[in-house]
């Protein structure tokens, strides 16, 4: 068993070890190309989450999805390339959006120099993403131009909040299938489609990736508030702070709602309150830390992670199929 790429896979085939760890490898190489520039300044900003590492996640998908058509045909590691860097752009406008100081263990851009550093830089980024694009075909512009499209959709809806009477948690997991679910399945149809495989394996990889991309992110809601930011890499209660409404606080509020328990609409009145009080915002950490609603999302998390595997069960038995129900285990093992 050997561990694959910074997120941590665990792959038990050599050749397939081999595989992903040569294409991780050159996208690397590819990103740190990508973002290069001819003002020095650009290059040190736009290179500065990337050198920060990070858990390569869509490329992992792109590679091991590639590995049911030719794994080395030309367009693997280019589209592998792309999803990360529009990945890292987004991370860019997050950070502006969230104020957050860390991200990767380093300091934000934002926090490095200033929100407009970030947000251009940003902007940069998705800029070499489309130039790559436009080498793989217009299939390929039209594919992640629509996945775009889902993601900003994603953000929006997130900051508009639920419509009248609509189920807030119903709605959340809609912005996370826009928000991170649509580039994660993209992940999934490149590799599938670049390295040539079945349009039926391409459908397949997609809806995993959909999927397994909603129980990532879901993961994530659980470690902003079960983690230390040596566990994350950011700082822990971000989306708290900010008055984000991830799952944990979702189920909080619903609980406190049909319940009645005090204790619950005590916590959700500290939630409401200033955040940005250190003192208040450790608190807060601690109750949800200790709070059922931490572990119904871990539960939420879960389902999601068994949804994506259960999609994998027309694919061939084998190496790449293992390593892919493997990524749904590492997801479920981030969220505890």
């Amino acid at each position: 068993m050997t561990v694959v790429g910074p997120f941590g896979l665990s792959v038990r085939d050599q050749a397939l070890e081999a595989g992903v760890q040569a294409g991780l490898a050159a996208v690397e190489e590819g990103l740190l190309e990508a973002t290069k520039s001819g003002v020095p300044f650009i290059t040190e900003a736009a290179q500065h989450l990337v050198r920060a590492g990070g858990k390569r996640f869509r490329p992992l998908l792109v590679m091991l999805a590639a590995q049911f058509g030719d794994s080395h045909a030309p367009g693997v590691v280019p589209s592998a390339v792309v999803v990360e860097l529009t990945h890292l752009a987004t991370l860019y406008h997050d950070d502006v959006m969230d104020e957050a100081d860390v991200r990767r263990g380093v300091p934000s851009a934002n926090a490095n120099w200033d929100n407009s550093v970030a947000v251009l830089t940003g902007d940069f980024l998705f800029a070499r993403a489309s130039h790559i694009l436009a080498d793989l075909g217009p299939e390929a512009v039209r594919i992640q131009a629509e996945a775009f499209e889902r993601l900003v959709t994603g953000q929006i809806l997130e900051t508009a909040g639920p419509r009248n009477g609509r189920d807030p948690v119903d709605h959340y997991l809609d912005v996370l299938a826009g928000k991170t679910g649509s580039l994660v399945a993209v992940s999934g149809r490149f590799g599938a489609m670049m390295s040539g495989a079945d349009e039926r394996v391409v459908d397949v990889l997609t809806q995993y990736g959909e999927r397994l991309g909603i129980a990532f992110q879901l993961a994530d809601d659980v470690l902003d508030i079960a983690s230390d930011s040596h566990e994350s890499g950011k700082t822990p209660g971000t989306d708290l702070r900010e008055g984000i409404p991830t799952l944990p606080v979702l189920h909080l509020r619903a609980r406190a709602a049909t319940s009645g328990d005090p204790a619950d609409q005590e916590l959700c009145a500290l939630l409401d309150g200033d955040l940005t009080d250190d003192a208040l915002h450790t608190e807060a950490l601690r109750r949800l830390r200790i709070h059922p609603a931490l572990e119904q999302a871990r539960r939420d998390t879960v389902r999601y992670a068994e949804e994506a595997r259960a999609v994998l069960a027309s694919l061939p038995v084998g190496p790449a199929r293992a390593a892919l129900e493997e990524l749904c285990d590492a997801v479920v093992h981030r969220a505890g």
